[in-house]
């Protein structure tokens, strides 16, 4: 039991907790989350696992990851947002991702609308919900799971068209892509 500080990892280095569970997590937890990321297909990427992730672990999509990438073309929104019916009932068949019919049919609509974007206009909108870095949370019990600018950009992100794309994915997605640091305060992650 942990009262949500920081703990020791297999190398003796302080880490947030959730990330001790599996070496998968380790590894994700130290060198991606948190993590700027950019570019409309990386952030397309981010957005579509977060919404696959919705009622499910987040464990359960890292270790299918590679599956989405091969499922879905690298996310390459050009690629997916032309993909056919077969493409969905192949998709919707396939063991190494998530087969849920409204998660599918959500990416590839939010693919159809994010291809009529200009190039950088879906990184431009996420990251201009970047909120000014606050205090490092010391438990985890300090970590919202919501924010005004969660919040604000599922609105944005709605009103454009998109899906599965509520205030708690919009924050997840904040939280992987580097806008907001949740690392701990104690935590080897932790950027300065």
């Amino acid at each position: 039991m942990t009262d949500g500080t920081a703990l020791a990892g297999p190398d003796g280095a302080l880490r947030c907790p959730w990330a001790l569970s599996a070496a998968e997590y380790v590894t994700y937890h130290d060198e991606e989350w948190g993590r700027p990321v950019h570019g409309d297909d990386a952030l397309f990427e981010r957005l579509s696992l977060e919404a696959f992730q919705s009622g499910l672990s987040w464990i359960t999509i890292l270790r299918r990851r590679p599956g989405f990438r091969t499922a879905f073309a690298g996310f390459r929104i050009a690629s997916v947002a032309v993909f056919t019916d077969d493409d969905r009932e192949r998709l919707l068949a396939d063991a190494g991702i998530i087969r849920n019919r409204a998660k599918v049919d959500a990416t590839l609509a939010n693919a159809r609308v994010l291809a009529d974007w200009a190039p950088g206009e879906l990184d431009e909108l996420i990251w201009s919900h970047a909120p000014a870095p606050g205090p490092a949370p010391k438990a985890l019990g300090d970590v919202p799971a919501i924010t005004p600018e969660s919040t604000a950009l599922s609105k944005a992100l709605k009103k454009r068209g998109l899906r599965f794309v509520g205030p708690t994915t919009a924050y997840a997605l904040m939280q992987a892509c580097g806008l907001v640091d949740d690392h701990l305060a104690d935590c080897v992650a932790r950027r300065a």
